[in-house]
């Protein structure tokens, strides 16, 4: 049992660090991770101000599954388009100058040229996650594999995908 001042909280939080930030990388990418995985650590620091945390580890990974899911809502919400990086509403904005227009459709042919290159299944998978926002449970059990083939699919498609990007 742990409290916010006791110094074995704190060092079950440093001991679970890695693991939330490659659990939380996994789920929405490097660069929001450690943003995610901080403000974790924090409601957990806060949360043992007011409650006994009995499973700090637990306790931080639940958190830390919140945090994505409320991340991911906020991501759909703002009705951008992203994928891999590449948002495409803002590559389609009627705003754009000619020239910018041009890149934009230069990039979107390629991410289209990069998506159509992609294995059957891991496309399909890609296409599910990204474009029809199913989660990856539902993925797994709509198409009779298990979650940890579907993360494997999407690792693979987002490796080709930024590479055609770059």
């Amino acid at each position: 049992m742990f409290d916010r001042d006791d110094d074995s909280l704190r060092a079950a939080l440093a001991r679970h660090s890695r693991d939330l930030l490659r659990f939380l990388t996994r789920r929405v990418g490097a660069r929001d991770a450690p943003d995610l995985a901080q403000e974790a650590i924090a409601r957990v620091l806060s949360y043992a101000e007011r409650e006994e945390v009995r499973e700090a580890g637990s306790l931080l990974r639940s958190t830390a599954a919140n945090l994505a899911k409320d991340h991911a809502r906020r991501l759909r919400s703002e009705g951008a388009a992203i994928v891999g990086g590449l948002d495409v509403d803002a590559l389609l904005a009627p705003s754009l100058s000619p020239e910018a227009r041009l890149d934009a459709e230069e990039t979107l042919a390629r991410f289209r040229a990069a998506l159509d290159a992609l294995p059957p299944r891991c496309r399909q998978v890609f296409v599910m996650r990204r474009f029809e926002n199913l989660h990856q449970e539902e993925i797994a059990r709509r198409l009779g594999i298990s979650r940890n083939m579907v993360e494997k699919h999407l690792r693979t498609a987002f490796r080709q995908l930024r590479g055609a990007l770059k």
